[in-house]
């Protein structure tokens, strides 16, 4: 038994192949696209009236929709699902656990990995959206439940639009696989 255990670590296949330069330089062009917009207006527009329009956490979801954007991970329904029932999620556990943060933070992930699951919205970032309306700051934690209309919901669907326009410019990429 202890062997089999074990011999499970060591894996069972090869790396994938390394991506073409093409494909590397419209995963590029997709997150400095996505990434840079919403930074853009973060910085510019929306601090001038004190809104938060970026989440760390959108940087992982440019991996993957700009990256990776065959993996189930990254389709629409899991990047919009994944982020907006992890946010609700979080902010109920920083809303009710708010005393014991260690405690909020661990039943935010872990509820959230949970709701995507049973929604078939499962997105790795959405882990750290819930996390991050824990552990956020005074800015965050005053949203309330808006946190996950507005940064995340309107951050993921500019990130999609994006996703959308730049993945299928060349020939050789499609986006999305599927929708629903």
């Amino acid at each position: 038994m202890r062997g089999t255990y074990f011999e499970k670590m060591k894996g069972s296949t090869q790396s994938p192949p390394r991506v073409s330069l093409a494909e590397m330089a419209w995963s590029w062009i997709g997150a400095f696209l996505g990434i840079g917009f919403i930074s853009f207006m973060n910085y510019h527009v929306f601090e001038k009236i004190d809104v938060l329009m970026i989440v760390g956490s959108f940087g992982a979801s440019a991996v993957l929709i700009y990256g990776a954007i065959k993996s189930p991970l990254a389709q629409p329904r899991n990047l919009v699902g994944g982020h907006v029932f992890s946010a609700l999620i979080g902010v109920a556990s920083q809303l009710l656990f708010h005393s014991h943060l260690w405690l909020a933070a661990g039943i935010a992930v872990a509820t959230a990995i949970a709701v995507m699951h049973a929604t078939r919205t499962l997105h790795p970032p959405g882990g750290a959206t819930a996390l991050i309306a824990v552990i956020g700051g005074e800015k965050i934690h005053d949203l309330g439940f808006m946190y996950a209309l507005f940064p995340v919901g309107g951050g993921v669907l500019i990130m999609l639009i994006i996703a959308l326009l730049v993945n299928n410019i060349p020939k050789s990429r499609r986006y999305p696989e599927f929708w629903a």
